[in-house]
């Protein structure tokens, strides 16, 4: 049986581009990473050896199948715990030679399911990042935790699934699902941060010294989001791929929502 891997799309591509046709060998199987990129870049598959009647599938294993941004219940699915480990590519092979790997130095870390790179590639920075930030999200939660209110700490815990949702899709070079917050969907969060004196009823806010600590929690989020933003754009520049097109998407609607957070909790202390 013949598996078919991302590389071997790639390379039969050079440059990517929406509905592409790549062939492949009839009845061939394809790696995860390899059905992300052809739902990614929407590709059609020609299958030179099949007889005419041959069935056309999307490519799978009919086990395991590519993650997607699709909503079970009230809930996203996205918003779930973490679940280790990466899977670790059988044959890895260099992200600078292409040449296989029998062993992999300290200095290198895994790309993806079939690659290793050095741990100064542009993406392994980014994802650094993406670990930073979840962290910082999570000492947040623990505080809202702590000191209240309630809601906040739940919010937290949700934008802390998103930071792993992040993770998720820029390992598999996949589209990012939308944010949501209970309650509350990208396009409202968006309109409450730019207008929250007719959302919230309180105005935009500018910390100083005697702000609540839960309020520079959420700027510190606030302000690394952004940071990141910047580190994606220098990782993945190019805005014809719709997976790096998702991802400054995303981090700019978290930048957002973490500043909705902090209106919210302006507005929760205005009531009292």
């Amino acid at each position: 049986m013949t598996i078919v891997t991302e590389a071997e799309l790639r390379d039969q591509l050079r440059r990517p581009s929406l509905g592409a046709t790549v062939k492949v060998p009839a009845g061939a199987r394809f790696t995860p990473s390899a059905q992300d990129f052809v739902r990614q870049w929407q590709l059609q598959l020609a299958y030179p050896d099949a007889p005419q009647d041959a069935p056309r599938d999307v490519p799978g294993d009919g086990e395991s199948q590519p993650e997607t941004p699709e909503r079970s219940g009230d809930n996203p699915s996205w918003q779930q715990e973490s679940v280790f480990p990466v899977n670790r590519p059988e044959h890895p092979r260099c992200g600078s030679c292409g040449e296989q790997l029998s062993r992999k130095g300290d200095n290198m870390t895994q790309l993806n399911d079939e690659i290793f790179v050095v741990k100064t590639h542009p993406r392994i920075r980014l994802r650094g990042k993406f670990d930073s930030l979840h962290a910082l999200v999570l000492m947040a939660e623990c505080q809202a935790q702590t000191m209240g209110p309630d809601w906040l700490a739940e919010a937290l815990a949700v934008l802390a699934s998103y930071c792993r949702e992040l993770t998720s899709a820029e390992y598999h070079q996949r589209v990012v699902a939308p944010l949501s917050l209970p309650g509350w969907d990208e396009k409202s969060i968006h309109k409450a941060t730019h207008d929250p004196q007719s959302v919230l009823g309180v105005p935009h806010e500018t910390l100083d010294g005697s702000s609540p600590v839960l309020s520079h929690w959420l700027n510190l989020c606030r302000t690394s989001c952004r940071e990141l933003e910047i580190e994606a754009l220098t990782a993945l520049p190019s805005q014809d791929d719709p997976f790096a097109v998702s991802l400054n998407h995303a981090l700019n609607r978290l930048s957002s929502a973490f500043y909705f957070l902090q209106l919210r909790l302006a507005q929760t202390k205005k009531s009292k």
